[in-house]
């Protein structure tokens, strides 16, 4: 039986020693990826709702102050977003070319709040591969297991312990179990960083959309 990790390797061989190096890695990407959506604060939004309302209703230079303290992803492109609005209704400008101007700034923070998306992102595809190719590696060593033992079997002739046959056999599905330990909840977090990272998408486009339609300031 399998008392210890030493024996695990031993019994499931180069197929559990990689799935294990795998579990390592996936481990350290699912880590680095908590603390930076933590550092961050991506789902952390209710300063910047405040903030959004208050530009709403009029009050902008402290809709914008009252986002300097937060440290969020979310905080930090609305706030970039009001200064650079604030320094339009000071310009001396035409409707028009006021309208041109505040839809190239729209379009910038659209497309920083893509390439900070686009960063927090990183790494999730190779733990979806991670989930992917963790059980066919598990498979793959049980079909190697298999045919060593009905190689065995066929060597053995007629004096074949059933015994034996047994024992070659779970060995066998013994890398199928790993890799499923290790596909599953590695699919869970990809899963949950995804879920994360959409919602904070259609957040901040509704924040900036808030921030963008509220028309200039009277």
């Amino acid at each position: 039986m399998i008392g210890s990790p030493s024996s695990l390797l031993e019994f499931g061989g180069p197929v559990v020693l990689l799935l294990l190096c795998i579990s390592v890695l996936a481990g350290a990407i699912i880590t680095g990826k908590v603390l930076q959506f933590w550092m961050v604060r991506v789902g952390k939004h209710i300063s910047v709702r405040k903030a959004v309302t208050q530009w709403r209703s009029g009050d902008r230079t402290a809709a914008s102050q009252n986002l300097l303290k937060d440290r969020s992803l979310s905080a930090a492109l609305v706030r970039s977003a009001m200064d650079a609005l604030q320094a339009l209704d000071r310009q001396q400008l035409s409707l028009q070319e006021r309208d041109i101007r505040e839809e190239r700034l729209r379009e910038e923070v659209s497309a920083r709040a893509a390439d900070r998306l686009f960063a927090l992102a990183s790494w999730l595809k190779a733990l979806d591969l991670v989930s992917q190719v963790a059980p066919l590696l598990g498979l793959f060593g049980t079909v190697l297991g298999m045919i060593e033992t009905f190689q065995s079997l066929q060597e053995s002739g007629s004096s074949a312990d059933p015994s034996t046959l047994a024992g070659g056999i779970w060995v066998a599905l013994l890398t199928t179990a790993c890799g499923l330990a290790v596909a599953i909840p590695v699919s869970v977090a990809v899963t949950w960083f995804e879920t994360r990272l959409e919602k904070e998408r259609a957040t901040l486009e509704i924040l900036l959309t808030g921030v963008f339609t509220a028309g200039p300031a009277k």
